[in-house]
């Protein structure tokens, strides 16, 4: 199977720099590496044609218009059986397209996913994010784990669509705020066969600092009400986890301050939830400051989430204000 690798880029040449290098290195050859340069003021077409003797790259410059109309514009260029979806932050294990070569070939698949993991090489930051986006306490496991909560929808940091998905369903409709599930859930609406390779792991550095990981997570719980607006059915349960915790988060707080008897209830939650993590997360990371971090990232990841969601439910699904 021949592959074309599909790049949105914005102001990261470094990023890709990193992510290119990792491909040259795959044990698998039949594949093609497109990068679209989505308006950057700092390009990376220097280090993008560095690679020309390496990879079979193509680079495009196109004006800003979204990492998900970018996709599409390389979608319209490719030339490959199978179109493979990558975040610019992700660094690619060299057997990853061997692995979704073989699957794919012993129980097809229109489209996949694949999940995210930490490198040895992150910092202790970029673990504990990691450990916040991937964690069944977090996330309920619908971003990558075998058994997650609902039917699976793969992210665009790592998926993977054939040639027949993007010719019967076309590209994304819209360019950002939960692109990929909109797609995913279209895509699993015309009956082609969607699922997990979990054995097709990428490692996803995400955002390096608290103050831009809580902004990327605010704006991922606005986003899943834009999903809402176009799939009312697909506003599960779990979606709204997030903003209950942040809410009895601010009920736990304003019945401390107040000395509610309800207060010591309130406490024993937090404490036990508190404990859950971070004794989960350093059995994952076998770090007791990686655990710390892995509480802090958590807590903002639901903070941030939470606050997001309610604000667009408040202001798109109660006062409907679009």
């Amino acid at each position: 199977m021949y592959f074309s690798i599909i790049i949105p880029l914005y102001n990261h040449p470094q990023e890709i720099k990193e992510l290119l290098e990792t491909l040259v290195l795959q044990t698998y050859k039949q594949f093609e590496v497109l990068v679209i340069e989505d308006g950057s003021v700092d390009d990376a077409s220097e280090i993008v044609h560095s690679f020309a003797d390496k990879l079979d790259v193509k680079y495009f410059v196109k004006e800003n218009a979204g990492q998900g109309f970018a996709r599409n514009f390389a979608f319209e260029r490719a030339k490959g059986d199978y179109f493979i979806i990558f975040d610019s932050d992700c660094l690619i294990p060299e057997d990853y397209l061997q692995i979704v070569n073989d699957s794919l070939a012993r129980n097809y698949l229109d489209a996949y996913g694949g999940p995210d993991a930490a490198h040895p090489s992150f910092t202790p930051i970029q673990k504990a994010i990691s450990y916040a986006m991937t964690s069944p306490f977090t996330t309920g496991g619908i971003r990558g784990m075998k058994k997650g909560i609902g039917q699976f929808h793969p992210r665009s940091f790592n998926m993977g669509i054939s040639r027949q998905v993007w010719e019967k369903a076309g590209g994304f409709i819209i360019t950002r705020l939960c692109e990929d599930i909109e797609y995913s859930i279209r895509i699993h609406s015309m009956g082609f066969k969607i699922g997990l390779i979990p054995e097709a792991k990428v490692y996803h550095k995400r955002r390096t600092d608290f103050y831009r990981f809580y902004k990327q997570l605010h704006f991922f719980g606005r986003a899943r009400i834009n999903v809402y607006k176009f799939f009312p059915n697909e506003l599960k349960l779990v979606h709204f986890f997030p903003a209950v915790f942040t809410l009895s988060l601010l009920f736990t707080i304003v019945s401390n301050i107040f000395q509610w008897r309800i207060a010591w209830l309130c406490n024993f939650i937090l404490a036990f939830i508190i404990l859950l993590i971070f004794f989960h997360a350093w059995s994952k990371n076998k770090s007791a400051k990686i655990a710390f971090l892995s509480l802090i990232a958590s807590f903002i990841q639901l903070i941030a989430y939470g606050l997001g969601f309610m604000q667009d439910f408040w202001k798109r699904v109660i006062l409907k204000i679009s």
